[in-house]
């Protein structure tokens, strides 16, 4: 049997907030012993000392986490300067932890690390992976990438990137009792896990398709042989490139969503953006409504449940949403969360936050991208 726990507080002291934390849980566990868990915390708490309470109620606990941009629960709904912790157990799934370091200097090696901590003591095929790495000193382009060619291209990745709550100074990630930056967490779930997924932004493309003739990494310098600036600024004035017109990146006919940063050079006609951009790209500007970007958490939940392959109900729900949107939607943002409940007919127990950048296949067989100003429903269960 798979079960899942939610713990979830708005205290704002550290030690009474964990433990609430870990009093829902335990109450819900009725003496069950936990094999992983997933923490979300706002920047300003003490998370070493959240790590070893939780360590020390569940000495043997697979767990990762990070530090958020806002936080969601089936508990409290969307909250911030608020801590959350799912806890999963199950007899026949095998959910193993692991962490690589220093993803600044060595990418390459520090995916290694990560997946060779979460894979070596499984017998078990992994189908698949949750992930909450860094999100400002490495690209998370290149860092999922090297994700990807170690775990193989049949193994889907979920997660988000670590954030701190728009100040853009420094993330923190979990893993076990230790806290660190630099750095990329992972969970691998391996046996009999089923699950299904949704993946939605509520930007819509408008005007003329281009393709990207001139990028390095993140930067865009040209559009059709064009100053990537002159592109933007054909469709929006003279305003300067937001996150609130972000860039459709297609791949077949599905797209995921490249936001400006804010940065842009007028001299050379360059626009940086919040991930990279592969030479070629097929692109397309973007517009929305708040309405629109409020529907797609619904759409994203509704995809979720039409992929999900077994007729009992999941046993968690995962989400990841963008800090961005969270920026957009001010105080709607809380209807996110109550719009994703309205396609179920009772409560998942439910966990996510609000990211640096969210990760997801576009397509249930796809391929995994990087993803900006966007909700991701991931659904878990035991087939």
């Amino acid at each position: 049997m798979f079960k899942t726990v939610v713990g979830h507080s708005n205290d704002l002291d550290t030690e009474d907030a964990i433990a609430q934390v870990l009093e829902q849980c335990q109450s819900v566990l009725a003496g069950q012993t936990p094999q992983a868990g997933i923490v979300l915390s706002a920047i300003d708490f003490d998370h070493a000392q959240i790590l070893q309470t939780i360590q020390a109620a569940f000495p043997d606990l697979e767990l990762i986490g990070g530090t958020t941009d806002g936080e969601i629960s089936s508990v409290l709904g969307f909250e911030q300067d608020s801590l959350t912790l799912m806890l999963f157990c199950s007899d026949r799934i095998t959910i193993r932890a692991g962490i690589g370091l220093a993803v600044s200097t060595d990418i390459e090696t520090a995916v290694q690390m990560a997946v060779s901590k979460a894979t070596d003591p499984q017998s078990q095929t992994v189908r698949l992976c949750i992930t909450l790495p860094e999100s400002l000193t490495a690209s998370a382009v290149a860092v999922l990438t090297a994700l990807k060619n170690n775990l193989g291209p049949q193994v889907p990745i979920f997660g988000g990137l670590t954030a701190d709550q728009w100040r853009f100074k420094q993330t923190y990630q979990f893993h076990g009792t230790d806290v660190y930056s630099d750095a990329i967490p992972i969970l691998t779930f391996a046996g009999p896990v089923v699950f299904g997924h949704g993946v939605a932004s509520g930007w819509q493309p408008i005007g003329k398709t281009g393709v990207v003739t001139k990028v390095e990494a993140n930067v865009v310098y040209e559009i059709d042989h064009q100053p990537a600036l002159a592109f933007y600024h054909h469709y929006i004035g003279d305003r300067a490139p937001s996150s609130e017109y972000p860039l459709a990146v297609f791949d077949g006919e599905r797209y995921y969503m490249r936001a400006p940063s804010g940065q842009y050079d007028e001299a050379v006609g360059s626009v940086t953006l919040f991930g990279d951009v592969p030479e070629g790209a097929t692109i397309q500007i973007t517009e929305t409504t708040r309405d629109d970007i409020l529907q797609a958490s619904q759409t994203s939940m509704q995809q979720a449940l039409e992929h999900y392959p077994d007729t009992k109900e999941p046993s968690a729900a995962l989400f990841f949403s963008c800090a961005s949107r969270r920026q957009i939607l001010g105080r709607r943002t809380s209807e996110e969360y109550q719009l994703t409940q309205q396609c179920l007919t009772a409560e998942i127990p439910s966990c996510g936050f609000y990211t640096n950048g969210e990760i997801a296949p576009l397509d249930p067989q796809g391929t995994t991208h990087f993803h900006n100003e966007t909700f991701i429903t991931l659904l878990l269960g035991e087939g």
